[in-house]
């Protein structure tokens, strides 16, 4: 990993993708001792700047920062003097001017986490980590996606794959609300480069407007699709981001999209179903298939502690040692 930021999958590339992969196998045998925690970032100071709602990535970048030894603070922008009229500007080089060594930032506006880079590149040396900009990018979601695949297609079936391909061969079906979904931009973007295949499944008025630059195929077709893909993704709608009717009902979403029990029993017997978070169990997934042996989403959220451990580190690495 170079450059003293990650805004993007596309600031890693495979090699990149592959370092933080393979350092997350360490921080996750060190998640599994009696006392989770090394001294690899004592003397850091990261803040949790999220001004929009997050559970998932919020504690789980908290709890990587903190196993890790870091100083932990933590900013919510709906109870900050953003509401007394304070300029976002303003409000990060206040608090730059704490003392602080890396931003995770999450914002409702695609670009924003850039900006803020830009702002601190003038007085600070501060890493900037995109924790999701509104349609944009997930990077570290996609990080820690791959990584599930990767271990959990070892762990089960004894499949490896050479370095930096991790993924090499697989047919990935990414299904739901491609249009507002920062996930499944930067998932195309990490599955791709790691060698696997990528279809992109929904109806046409959830698809963006253009996928120039998506090295992804696309389907309307799911039950042609489930048969032959490795891994299906499901994707949640995005209402919070849609400004005008994009389906008919969520019934009809659900009946013609939805991963239900009986759309299921097409995957084949080593396929795994993902899902980002949060879950809504009857719409895009049924209850009984989000629970079900095929279903890895909770591997995800533990395994997205580890994932974000490796990027802190490789970011801000004191060269402090990672034993115990």
């Amino acid at each position: 990993m170079t450059g003293r930021h990650l805004l993007s999958v596309a600031d890693l590339g495979a090699e990149g993708i592959d370092e933080a992969l393979h350092l997350a196998d360490t921080f996750v045998e060190v998640s599994r001792r009696p006392i989770p925690r090394v001294p690899a970032l004592r003397g850091k100071t990261v803040v949790s700047a999220f001004f929009e709602d997050s559970t998932r990535t919020r504690l789980s970048f908290e709890a990587a920062a903190k196993r890790l030894s870091a100083e932990v603070m933590t900013f919510t922008g709906s109870s900050s003097s953003l509401n007394k009229g304070e300029s976002l500007r303003d409000t990060v080089l206040t608090i730059e001017a704490m003392g602080v060594d890396a931003f995770v930032v999450r914002h409702a506006c695609a670009g924003v986490p850039a900006q803020v880079a830009g702002w601190l590149s003038q007085v600070s040396d501060a890493s900037v980590l995109n924790a999701g900009d509104g349609a944009h990018e997930h990077p570290t979601q996609a990080l820690l996606d791959c990584y599930t695949i990767s271990r959990e297609r070892e762990r089960r079936f004894g499949a490896t794959a050479a370095r930096p391909r991790a993924l090499a061969g697989l047919h990935i079906a990414i299904v739901g609300d491609i249009r507002h979904s920062r996930v499944a931009r930067s998932n195309v973007l990490a599955f791709s480069a790691l060698g696997a295949t990528v279809t992109l499944v929904a109806p046409p008025t959830l698809l963006p407007a253009s996928l120039a630059g998506w090295p992804a195929e696309v389907s309307h077709d799911i039950d042609a699709v489930l048969a032959k893909c490795d891994v299906a993704y499901l994707l949640r709608l995005q209402n919070e981001r849609m400004n005008e009717q994009f389906l008919p009902s969520l019934r009809e979403y659900t009946a013609t999209y939805g991963l239900t029990a009986d759309r299921a029993r097409l995957l084949g017997p080593s396929a795994l179903v993902m899902h980002p978070g949060p879950v809504r169990r009857g719409i895009e997934i049924a209850a009984e298939v989000a629970d079900c042996a095929s279903s890895v989403i909770t591997t995800q959220v533990a395994n997205g502690v580890a994932v974000r451990m490796a990027v802190l580190y490789l970011l801000l690495g004191s060269g402090a040692p990672l034993g115990a």
